[in-house]
């Protein structure tokens, strides 16, 4: 049944939708996006204040780029940014000018991963209790009933979330790895490394597809920042950004340009793969399935077999996508066809994630 006909005043609720597939017996999944943040505090994690921020910074380079452009869309500006670069390169323009456009992008990318770090909130103590514990609540429906967590979100309130309320079956795929085994045998103190990626993988829960501000390549491994006696993690963070030494980020203009940033790291590849592999029905919050998410539609695909039965009968069934506007409604309808699943669509203001 098509979704054509779904008026934005009848919308189900989120709790109707879990309800429905409880019945069902049917495994769930949680995919959020920006708009998981947003609902958190849409002065801090919204475009127009990442936009503000970048603005305030007084780069006349960066300025004459949203000006021209036209747009606070930062996919969009990087992506006119990649088309300039590679008709420079194929029109072999001023080799000057060609190093003026890739400095920009550079510019453009460490900017927005600066803004969002110095615009995030300190601590995770300024999450309230109530809202962080609802927050858990809502997660917890996923992860303590074998379901998987997607995000593509960069900022760290999930992950805050996830540690205060010490979530049990809240893996990351993050570990610490004992470094001097033969000096415990002899009875010296043990030693642990930093934590780091890969062992723990295949207990992990919570997949970041496109990176997040805690998750650094070293180029040898992919380590986590962490919490010091001596430091808040975000402070930890920034003193990383200050050696120059970024998150993993996936900051590209459209859908296969941001795969193929994917594909190149082997944290975000596992990922991805994750969510090209789950079974059963997947719900999405703040997820806009906009025009640079593509990538993220062909995973969906993968996960539904492309609209073909498998033999064992695993696969993707469904999507629930909640919709927080009649604009948003509309949208939805036109790409239903995109999906190789069942699209379905819930309310999302019901969901009521951090408790308001």
């Amino acid at each position: 049944m098509s979704i054509k006909d779904v008026k934005f005043e009848e919308l189900q609720s989120y709790q109707s939708v879990l309800q429905s597939l409880k019945q069902k017996n049917r495994q769930k999944h949680l995919l959020i996006g920006n708009g998981f943040s947003m609902a958190y505090d849409a002065k801090i994690f919204s475009y127009n204040a990442l936009y503000k921020f970048i603005d305030e910074l007084d780069n006349e380079m960066l300025s004459k780029l949203f000006e021209v452009i036209n747009t606070k869309n930062f996919e969009l500006v990087m992506q006119q940014l990649d088309n300039f670069i590679e008709i420079a390169e194929a029109f072999e323009v001023d080799k000057k000018f060609t190093e003026k456009l890739k400095k920009a992008n550079e510019i453009l990318r460490n900017s927005l991963i600066d803004a969002i770090s110095k615009l995030h909130p300190e601590h995770v103590f300024e999450v309230s209790f109530e809202k962080s514990q609802s927050c858990a609540n809502f997660l917890t429906e996923y992860l303590d009933n074998n379901g998987f967590v997607f995000s593509t979100n960069y900022d760290l309130l999930m992950y805050w979330v996830l540690l205060r309320n010490e979530l049990k079956n809240a893996g990351d795929g993050f570990g610490r790895e004992l470094t001097n085994p033969e000096e415990l045998k002899k009875g010296n103190n043990a030693e642990w490394s930093d934590l780091q990626w890969g062992k723990n993988k295949d207990e992990q829960k919570v997949f970041y597809l496109h990176g997040t501000l805690s998750i650094f390549d070293t180029g040898i491994e992919i380590e986590k920042e962490v919490y010091t006696s001596n430091n808040y993690l975000l402070q930890n963070i920034k003193h990383r950004l200050d050696a120059k030494d970024y998150p993993i980020f996936v900051t590209a203009g459209n859908g296969n340009e941001k795969l193929e940033h994917i594909t190149h790291n082997r944290y975000l590849t596992f990922c991805y793969e994750q969510l090209s592999k789950i079974e059963g029905s997947l719900i999405s919050f703040g997820f806009n399935f906009g025009e640079y998410d593509e990538h993220i539609i062909s995973a969906i695909n993968k996960a539904a077999k492309d609209g073909l039965m498998p033999a064992d009968g695993k696969k993707l069934y469904s999507i629930y996508i909640g919709i927080y506007s009649k604009e948003n409604l509309e949208h939805i309808k036109k790409i239903e066809h995109k999906f190789r699943c069942k699209v379905c669509v819930y309310n999302a203001s019901t969901a009521n994630i951090w408790g308001d």
